[in-house]
């Protein structure tokens, strides 16, 4: 009986990361410059970064933080740092440890804005 219960609560824990991670509470496109990006973590190593982004020249900008999982993206914001990027997200909420990333914000695609 235990066995089944703990296999139970399994698949159950299982589903609820399958619907977290295919399905996205938002998306879509920040404009700016990558302020701060950095691998850290001790066990789980994540990609997390800030873009500032900034709505008229002379205001401080609005930080915003973000995780990529995608090594390849990463890769891709290192060598366009210093450069105006539109940074491509997906938002997933709950999920259950900062293993995944320390942020909702997922970027899974990066562009150097005109």
């Amino acid at each position: 009986m235990i066995k089944l219960f703990v296999l139970f609560l399994f698949f159950i824990g299982a589903a609820y990361l399958l619907i977290a991670f295919n399905y996205s509470y938002s998306d879509g496109s920040r404009a700016g410059y990558i302020q701060k990006f950095s691998n850290k973590g001790w066990v789980c190593k994540t990609h997390e970064g800030e873009l500032a982004m900034t709505t008229v020249p002379g205001l401080a900008p609005v930080l915003w933080p973000f995780t990529v999982s995608d090594d390849k993206v990463a890769s891709q914001i290192s060598q366009m740092m210093g450069k105006r990027l539109v940074l491509h997200y997906k938002e997933h909420r709950y999920l259950p440890t900062t293993c995944f990333g320390e942020t909702a914000y997922f970027v899974d695609r990066v562009e150097v804005a005109e």
